[in-house]
């Protein structure tokens, strides 16, 4: 089933939803279907379909809940990301769940939403992971940093020590970098920082290339490992 949005400029956000829970997949096809410039373009039960269905549909975004049958959200990950082009992969979880959304991060997940997040949250969520922002929910995003800095495998993208890999930062980037360890997307950076969303976006990849963190995830691992955070 395929629910389109139309948007003035530009093509509409393609959407994978996948979760093995019907009425979670028919709450959020109605959040989105509603929401202007979003388009669902296919429903996975699995994450075997999940792939499936990124593969010959091509969507911008996937929804991807961490416990499914046959293949859960986990597992899927490494292909989704695998695949040419890529999704974003937005991991949907419940409270309590921290050492799976760890793992998340980790493997190369965008982010995460709580399943409980209200409409806004997930449309906006959507819209920042299409534009290359992390989505983390702020709901639980405190424990799920705490969990992956105390676990021995969250090393943000290198094993090179966090001020050793701050060194080639501009004060400007540093700055960034904060933020983005507080979990903000890029519009609120340049808000804070009095500067335009593409220079944001410029500072951002200077950063990933010059720490060696592969997603903006880790760039935010990073920040709080090296003590830039709130």
């Amino acid at each position: 089933m395929t629910d389109r949005a139309t948007t003035p400029q530009g093509q509409p956000i393609r959407v994978l939803l996948a979760d093995d829970e019907e009425m979670i997949r028919h709450g959020v096809r109605l959040i989105l279907r509603h929401a202007e410039g979003i388009e669902v373009v296919a429903e996975a039960t699995n994450g075997a379909e999940a792939i499936d269905l990124a593969a010959e549909h091509h969507p911008d975004v996937a929804l991807v809940d961490i416990r499914m049958p046959v293949l859960d959200g986990l597992a899927a990950i490494g292909p989704l990301t695998a695949l040419d082009p890529a999704p974003q992969v937005v991991m949907l979880t419940t409270f309590g769940d921290d050492d799976n959304v760890a793992r998340a991060l980790q493997s190369g997940a965008t982010g995460f939403l709580l399943k409980d997040d209200g409409p806004q949250e997930l449309i906006s969520a959507v819209r920042a992971a299409a534009g290359g922002d992390a989505v983390l929910s702020p709901g639980v995003t405190g424990s799920v940093i705490k969990r992956m800095l105390q676990g021995g495998g969250a090393t943000a993208g290198s094993s090179a020590p966090a001020d050793e890999r701050l060194a080639q930062l501009t004060g400007r980037e540093r700055q960034v970098l904060a933020l983005l360890g507080d979990g903000l997307p890029n519009l609120e950076i340049g808000l804070r920082l009095g500067i335009g969303v593409g220079t944001v976006k410029t500072h951002v990849g200077s950063i990933l290339e010059k720490t060696g963190s592969g997603s903006r995830v880790q760039a935010a691992l990073l920040a709080h490992q090296a003590g830039l955070t709130r």
